[in-house]
């Protein structure tokens, strides 16, 4: 039976009003917001063992800039680690996919933004689903095992069914990420093979693409991010460096940069001015 969704591990949903909306309200003070609703669609993706907890300020953010906004809790996240045991790399990417298609029948631009996890799920959408992606975000997005014990999870996932968790690597006091205290092995087996298929097709990847890594990530390490951009085909890259963030950069000191910095990307790509 699976365990009740989390208090705030909820996901996220914002629909923009239609463009024509938008038109009207030309002579209002809000028309810079305005003339970008109903054309631009944005889906979040969190984070291994994470919720949309974690994207949810970032999510919020968006939203009032005017875009619609799809942050889905990835199945077996956001209830009990035991649930997400049985879940996979392909159940998470058929959730992610379903939410880009829902946006895509809505909007006429649609960016992919994601943490961790969910960076290398966005790396995925952009190799699949090509032009239909204006723009991808990542954020210290994950593409590779950095620790040599994770050899052994084909092994150790028939021994032992958990480990202790990765979440909360946040510098920001005060500030808690809803993840998991337990690593699910089945699933993070899962998540590797997900890894290799990313790796494998990151030429396909064209899109503008705006990085962001923090200098210090207990997490994912930053030659995540250099493997990313010395593979993919994008010619509109950006990167930024976190000074002051550690892995959960969406929670942490730098969260307002990732925030007024997506907006301007999507402005920017999708021509729609300020």
């Amino acid at each position: 039976m699976t365990a009740p969704v989390l208090p705030g591990a909820e996901p996220f949903s914002h629909d923009a009003p239609p463009a024509d909306s938008a038109a009207d309200s030309a002579d209002s003070a809000d028309n810079a917001a305005g003339t970008t609703a109903g054309r631009v669609g944005v889906l979040l993706c969190h984070g291994f063992t994470g919720s949309p907890q974690s994207l949810r300020p970032w999510a919020e953010h968006l939203a009032e800039a005017g875009f619609g906004v799809r942050l889905p809790r990835l199945p077996g996240h956001g209830t009990s680690w035991r649930d997400m045991q049985v879940t996979t790399w392909d159940d998470w990417y058929a959730e992610v996919d379903r939410a880009f298609h829902e946006l895509r029948a809505a909007y006429d631009h649609v960016f992919v933004m994601g943490l961790s996890m969910g960076g290398t799920l966005t790396l995925r959408l952009a190799e699949r689903h090509g032009a239909a992606v204006a723009g991808i975000v990542l954020v210290n997005a994950s593409v590779k095992p950095d620790k040599p014990t994770l050899k052994l999870v084909p092994v150790l996932k028939h021994l032992v069914p958990s480990v202790a968790g990765i979440g909360n690597a946040i510098n920001k006091s005060g500030v808690t990420e809803l993840a998991y205290d337990r690593v699910p092995l089945k699933a993070l087996d899962s998540f590797a093979r997900g890894w290799h298929k990313v790796r494998a097709d990151l030429p396909k990847v064209t899109q503008p693409t705006l990085l962001y890594r923090s200098v210090t990530d207990p997490v994912v390490h930053p030659s995540n991010s250099a493997l990313i951009l010395s593979r993919i085909s994008s010619t509109d890259v950006t990167e930024h460096v976190l000074e002051k963030s550690s892995h959960v950069a969406t929670l942490d000191h730098d969260a307002e940069q990732i925030h007024a910095g997506s907006v301007e990307f999507i402005r920017r790509v999708a021509e729609l001015g300020n």
